[in-house]
């Protein structure tokens, strides 16, 4: 079996105000951060063989922050997972979440050494008042300093994530923003519209009218000015939130928007393996609870819950990813898989957005248009596979 590998890093070395992933903030050398690469490895080696994986054409380590892992222990990560997991099959693409605080030139040059072919920088704004009013790590000063790091040892294979919406915010400094970041040619940018949980320290300011951010209408008119800037200067949309140059697309996040086989390792990851033969598919998920992760002295397996996916649900998280791209879903994938066409499955929600002018003539996929209405093209997607499609359960 081919299946890609995401390891979930759950630490930072402090937490934004808007985000609400699971991540624990840590100093940097915590004794935590050994134990959890350690079990990282024991992990592996029981999942890899127990699935019997012969091919792992991408990792990604994610988080959290991977990079306040420290050079040390992520060189060790890389150097066991190649010696005990892929051996001489080498990966095609090696992925690495890093902030600029925790990334210089010492850490980027160990990381490439170990192995890692791609970097992921979280730069989000060069912007400070825009950073301070979400508690983002890292002085505005720092960020340029560390691209040049990153592009000098990373060049053109690195990718770097920018966020529209944020306090303070307007098109000049998005575009400002945006130019700054550009000069130093990243192969790949992430632009993403911040989205604010209401649990969340920053969504709980900005109810309590502490922090304004744009408007809704305005996050989205900002989404748009950053996105046909990145256009203009030579990067691809290829997704909802990632543009690329030729050919410099994350081949990790395609395999999950393709719902190709991965397998997820650490606190709050999660895994799908697809059955073709039984058009049926098997869904693991670590809980969101590092103590109960590494807590392993009455437990025979990894904590986890498994969660079995029928065709119809299988159908549904094809259409969920696939339909982020601008490509759309793999259709001869989709053909393959389901022993039917895209277009005969839900062919009344295709023709009502084609008379819209929001899905592609000669594409099974939206426009650029339709893609900014995802959520309601999948609504009614769904609805019509629940009208009209009978399958049985696994």
């Amino acid at each position: 079996m081919t299946a890609s590998l995401y390891i979930h890093v759950p630490f930072c070395a402090s937490i934004c105000d808007y985000c609400d992933f699971y991540s624990l903030a840590v100093p940097p050398g915590s004794s935590i951060l050994k134990s959890y690469v350690d079990q990282i490895l024991k992990d592996a080696k029981e999942l890899f063989g127990k699935l019997n994986v012969k091919y792992i054409p991408t990792v990604y380590i994610g988080g959290g922050t991977p990079s306040v892992l420290g050079a040390s222990l992520i060189s060790g990560l890389l150097r066991d997972l190649s010696g005990d997991i892929w051996g001489k099959n080498t990966p095609m693409e090696i992925t690495l979440e890093a902030n600029p605080e925790s990334c210089d030139e010492d850490f980027l040059s160990s990381c490439r050494d170990s192995g890692i072919s791609r970097i992921s920088l979280g730069l989000q704004s060069f912007h400070e008042p825009s950073r301070q009013a979400v508690q983002r790590a890292g002085e505005a000063g720092l960020l340029e300093e560390r691209l040049k790091a990153v592009s000098m040892i990373y060049p053109q294979n690195f990718s770097v994530d920018i966020i529209s919406g944020l306090p303070f915010q307007d098109e000049n400094i998005l575009h400002r923003d945006i130019e700054k970041l550009l000069a130093f040619n990243p192969a790949h940018v992430s632009l993403y519209s911040l989205s604010i949980g209401p649990e969340t320290p920053l969504g709980r300011r900005v109810t309590g009218g502490q922090v304004k951010v744009p408007s809704e209408d305005e996050a989205d008119s900002l989404w748009i000015k950053g996105r046909d800037i990145l256009e203009s200067c030579g990067y691809k949309q290829y997704e909802v939130s990632n543009f690329s140059l030729p050919r410099k697309e994350s081949l990790h996040n395609l395999r999950y928007w393709r719902m190709e086989n991965w397998l997820g390792l650490g606190p709050a990851a999660s895994g799908t393996i697809i059955n073709d033969e039984a058009k049926t598919g098997l869904r693991f998920t670590v809980p969101a609870d590092i103590d109960l992760w590494l807590d392993r002295k009455n437990q025979k397996d990894p904590p986890g819950s498994m969660e079995n996916l029928d065709t119809l649900t299988l159908i549904k998280d094809t259409f969920l990813m696939g339909f982020r791209l601008l490509e759309g879903p793999e259709a001869s994938l989709f053909q393959h898989r389901f022993n039917r066409g895209i277009e005969e499955t839900i062919p009344r929600t295709i023709r009502v957005w084609r008379d819209k002018g929001l899905f592609q003539e000669d594409k099974i996929a939206l426009t650029k248009a339709g893609l900014l209405l995802l959520n309601t093209f999948l609504v009614e997607a769904f609805q019509e596979l629940d009208e009209t499609l009978v399958v049985s359960s696994p």
